[in-house]
């Protein structure tokens, strides 16, 4: 269901603006998910542009959609202004799926085999046979993995940015917090919301601080001096939102047992024989999902069709930090344009 229609002029980057197309869209069903769609808009024809493909967005833990697309500086924008139909989903519990009504999350299950799959649905309801990515950042990358083999007849490809295959692999502090959270796991955690925009809210009041030499915490959500003061106020007002510590303690859980999906999971064994394009991105700079934790993915897979890259960005600036537009943009851009027979469909 599109819940309206807009024709807007946005940023994507710095002084670089285009004229778009947004539509609110919205999955039927008990638990609504709202999808904002992005198409560039063909000012001569008054419709939107012809697109090469659609690509389908999932945050990552903690946050919205608003991770992919800051009022400065926006990845989902340049991904439509270069031909694609982009989709970024909120999913149920986040952002505006939560405000429509949405019920929070018992577990990452649910994001798999409901979420991902009903988003997927709602996207060729209004793409058709148009190639369809499935891109996800952060815990958005595992869903994107585990729900893929179920997935793949809808599916051209999959993307991974700053997604710990092997969570907590190259970070002995990661580590040390998993123990205490595999402790609280083995016990039945509640699945209480973790306030992650009130974390926001003092990142922000500490401003410099956070983003200095001095900042004693040894985990930072992105690499120092990589995103303007402006970029990161808004990236932390506005895509830190909430996440389940059962969520969190499911993730280092698989940490402990060294396998994604768990021993006791398929997901491992279902993702790592899907023969489907791949691209794997690491950030050389990322304490939250460091290279080592990443690159599994990659190794695992037995795709015929597979590349890995590790740039020089952090969790969130391999998203919208100074440098991505110059690195993580286009690498994206190219890899999913040599997928589509650089044909523009309609």
């Amino acid at each position: 269901m599109i819940l309206h229609t807009r024709i807007l002029e946005q940023a994507i980057d710095r002084g670089e603006r285009a004229r778009f197309v947004k539509e609110i869209l919205v999955t039927p069903g008990p638990v609504p998910l709202s999808i904002v769609r992005k198409q560039l808009h063909d000012d001569q024809r008054g419709r939107p542009a012809e697109s090469r493909a659609a690509v389908l967005l999932v945050h990552g833990f903690g946050q919205n959609r608003y991770a992919w697309h800051l009022p400065s500086r926006s990845l989902a924008n340049h991904l439509a202004a270069s031909g694609y139909d982009v989709y970024n989903v909120d999913l149920r519990g986040h952002g505006r799926s939560r405000h429509l009504g949405g019920e929070e999350p018992r577990g990452i299950d649910e994001y798999v085999s409901e979420d991902l799959p009903r988003a997927v649905e709602e996207v060729q309801r209004h793409t058709g046979a148009k190639p369809l990515f499935l891109a996800g950042h952060s815990l958005g990358g595992l869903l994107v993995y585990a729900a893929a083999p179920q997935l793949q007849g809808a599916l051209s490809g999959i993307i991974s940015l700053g997604s710990p295959y092997h969570f907590t692999r190259g970070s002995s502090t990661l580590g040390a917090i998993g123990m205490v959270f595999r402790a609280v796991h083995a016990h039945g955690a509640p699945n209480v919301k973790m306030p992650v925009a009130s974390l926001g809210t003092v990142l922000r009041k500490v401003g410099r601080f956070a983003d200095s030499r001095l900042y004693p915490v040894p985990l930072r959500g992105w690499h120092r001096d990589s995103l303007e003061p402006h970029v990161l106020d808004e990236h932390l007002r506005l895509a830190l939102d909430r996440g389940g510590v059962k969520e969190l303690a499911t993730m280092f859980q698989w940490a402990g047992e060294r396998r994604f999906g768990g021993k006791r999971g398929n997901y491992a064994e279902r993702f790592e024989k899907l023969d489907m394009p791949l691209l794997v991105i690491a950030g050389a700079n990322d304490t939250l999902a460091p290279p080592a934790s990443v690159r599994p993915a990659h190794d695992r897979s037995r795709s015929s069709d597979k590349l890995y890259r590790a740039l020089p960005l952090g969790h969130i600036d391999i998203l919208v930090g100074r440098e991505a537009p110059h690195t993580t943009w286009p690498l994206l851009t190219s890899w999913m344009h040599r997928r589509t027979g650089g044909v523009v469909a309609a």
